[in-house]
């Protein structure tokens, strides 16, 4: 059994993003992440200023029952990329054994055969804003497997900062029109202390991208939503 090397552990809280926004949660979030995206709101998973420890899924599993006893039902294991460890794959059995629900989030660069057995897949490739490359093979294999196997859900959702990111995202959506598809405004500051600050860039980058994509006929199909923990709690960590 491969250990995990975990940042942080917590909830119950809810899930701010993607297709299950609003969903009451525990999150496992793990280090390491193969991708440098230039807003990433989780940076300490990846820039060596958090050092995760090396857990067993008991651990982990006794780790959420010790924070929440009775009170979850669904996990969110997050990152950096979580895609990157295989030891993850027994963790979800376990859970999945306990009558507990699993998300995951991935930019779709790296497969793991555990992600068949996640109940919600958000798969997240990254826009220019990011500055970083998406790999269409990779992500093509990655939405033929979800899709051949039919296991649980899967959708994309793409952070969205300016007109660039809007036709990157267009493309995305044009290349997989059957897998439903999610645009969230992004954050600009990852580093403001200011949580009112954060909630009225938020609110105004979430204002314009309604606007934006209410007034095209290339986006009739999709769902737009805020950075919801962001609105609530800020730039705060573990929440």
């Amino acid at each position: 059994m491969k250990k995990v090397p975990v940042l942080e552990i917590f909830g119950p809280t809810i899930q701010g993003e993607g297709m299950v926004i609003g969903q009451k949660t525990m999150f496992v979030r793990t280090s390491g992440c193969d991708y440098r995206c230039s807003w990433c709101d989780s940076a300490f998973t990846w820039d060596g200023s958090q050092k995760p420890d090396m857990m067993k899924t008991d651990e982990i599993v006794d780790r959420l029952n010790d924070l929440a006893p009775g009170r979850y039902s669904h996990v969110t294991i997050s990152g950096g990329n979580p895609a990157l460890h295989e030891g993850i794959g027994h963790l979800v059995q376990t859970l999945k054994q306990q009558g507990i629900k699993t998300a995951v989030e991935t930019q779709g660069s790296t497969w793991q055969e555990w992600m068949l057995d996640i109940d919600e897949v958000t798969l997240s490739p990254k826009p220019p804003s990011s500055n970083m490359k998406t790999n269409w093979q990779q992500l093509d294999f990655y939405v033929e497997r979800l899709k051949e196997e039919g296991k649980g859900q899967a959708s994309f959702k793409i952070v969205i900062f300016d007109i660039e990111d809007l036709k990157y995202a267009l493309a995305v959506h044009q290349r997989y029109p059957h897998v439903p598809f999610f645009l969230q405004a992004g954050n600009e500051d990852v580093k403001e202390a200011d949580d009112q600050s954060v909630r009225d860039r938020l609110l105004t980058k979430y204002e314009w991208l309604v606007d934006t994509v209410t007034k095209s006929e290339d986006f009739n199909n999709v769902k737009v939503l805020p950075q919801l923990h962001a609105l609530l709690w800020g730039n705060k960590q573990g929440v």
